[in-house]
């Protein structure tokens, strides 16, 4: 079949997600073929560079010898097996090999296939653990608006990206959700923006969520956070403090913090973990996306010996916790971790991202002087550019004019795959980005902002 017919096939049958199939009536979709370390490769040998991670996934580079070495040879041995009452060596080995990375605390692990259900997995067990544990009143779970924790139902009971939860709303349960710590748009005292916010403030924003928590104390399960970076909601990073005392008020009242590390675990923000930069501990913590390398699908919910306890017992005392999937710590899906987390150790991925990240950090400083960059942001491998209308008053352009739509096609003229986050352009860079790479990417995006600025 030629590359015309492929195309036209797409078009016919497929339905893409997080797209509107209209843009693409008069253009095609792009066409990935190949791919090799921070490149993609489109049908025609196009070299584009995945500034994006591939959706926040990939981790070492595309094609790792070291993971395809141990697909392959899994692949040999065992495919799919159910994992309810049955086991194999890989899971076990992985949870191991997981735990050196982890604090001692975190001891159980309960695998799944995707960072959504990774959430849902700790959701269903904070709730079962407190009516098992008599606190029937509990059911609430509080969470950041602008947060996201994956597509499910249970998921975007939390979230707080309206542009996603669409017409959903009447079928997702009540959650709490409070003003997030972002300091470009504070919440708290919006018209006079200091870029040195998050360092100088005495984190009034923090007075929200603690209200929140100590209105409710008696009815709330779980506190939700992306830890220092929250993804979906613009690439918003926030200081330190806030997550410390996140942690501190729910251990006062007894609540358990959920940590949605899917998109930050790995290395993505310069640590393991990004709880790693405070030393927090929290009751669950969610992982995905770059547990494979992003080679393949694969999810783990850790959490801590006293839950698990509370569901150890009897079968005929119903405290079973009944959730689970065909495809719960697949053989070949579990392989690919096992080499991830090779590579973690024998290339020292996390003493030589020291350097990636000071460089990158320092680097994305020069597109502030583009007049439609309101704001730069970053942590670890990751920085955000926030494009706006008008410099001084942080007007957003109007939703209509698309700017981050035009900038992700002006992008691919230059090799650049720029998803945006409505008009916030990032970069979420594998691990493995030289810093030859970082100077090309940083002048590419900034000659694709400017061909953008020059039409408004």
């Amino acid at each position: 079949m030629d590359i015309k017919e492929l195309k036209r096939l797409d078009k016919e049958l497929i339905w893409h997600p997080y797209t509107q199939m209209k843009d693409f009536e008069k253009r095609d979709l792009l066409f990935v073929d190949r791919a090799r370390g921070i490149h993609l490769f489109d049908i025609d040998g196009k070299k584009y560079y995945d500034t994006i991670s591939s959706w926040w996934c990939i981790t070492h580079g595309h094609n790792h010898p070291v993971i395809r070495k141990h697909i392959k040879d899994q692949l040999e041995r065992l495919d799919q097996v159910h994992f309810a009452g049955t086991t194999h060596k890989g899971p076990i080995i992985l949870c191991k090999n997981l735990k050196e990375y982890l604090p001692g605390e975190l001891s159980k692990f309960f695998f799944s296939d995707n960072g959504s259900t990774a959430v849902e997995v700790a959701l269903k067990m904070s709730l079962q653990y407190f009516k098992q544990m008599g606190e029937e009143k509990r059911h609430l779970f509080v969470s950041l608006e602008r947060g996201y924790h994956g597509d499910t139902i249970g998921t975007m009971s939390l979230g707080g990206v309206p542009a996603f939860e669409g017409p959903f709303s009447e079928i997702t349960f009540k959650s709490i959700k409070v003003p997030p710590p972002y300091c470009y748009r504070c919440p708290i005292d919006y018209k006079n923006y200091d870029p040195e916010r998050g360092r100088k403030c005495s984190l009034e924003c923090f007075d929200l969520l603690e209200r929140a928590i100590k209105e409710n104390r008696e009815r709330i399960c779980a506190l939700v956070l992306e830890p220092l970076l929250m993804g979906a909601g613009g690439m918003i990073t926030y200081p330190k403090k806030y997550l410390k005392r996140a942690r501190d008020i729910t251990e006062e009242y007894g609540i358990h913090l959920i940590l949605d590390e899917v998109a930050t675990g790995f290395g993505r923000t310069g640590k393991m973990f990004a709880m790693d930069h405070v030393k927090i501990v929290p009751d669950f913590l969610c992982l995905s996306k770059g547990l494979t390398g992003g080679t393949l699908p694969l999810a783990v919910t850790v959490t801590k010996r006293e839950i698990f306890d509370a569901f150890y017992a009897d079968y005929s005392e119903g405290k079973t916790f009944f959730h689970g999937h065909t495809f719960t710590a697949n053989p070949i899906c579990v392989s690919s971790a096992l080499g991830s987390l090779e590579v973690f150790k024998e290339e020292n991925v996390l003493s030589k991202l020291r350097d990636r990240v000071q460089y990158l950090q320092e680097k994305k400083g020069e597109l502030f002087e583009l007049e439609i960059v309101g704001d730069i942001r970053g942590i670890g491998m990751v920085c955000a550019f926030e494009l706006v209308k008008d410099k001084g008053t942080r007007e957003p352009f109007p939703s209509k004019k698309r700017i981050g739509w035009q900038v992700y096609l002006a992008g691919l003229k230059r090799g650049l795959i720029l998803r945006p986050l409505s008009d916030v352009i990032y970069l979420f860079l594998p691990l493995c980005t030289k810093r030859e790479e970082i100077d090309d990417i940083i002048l590419r995006t900034k000659e694709t902002l400017k061909e953008v600025e020059k039409t408004l």
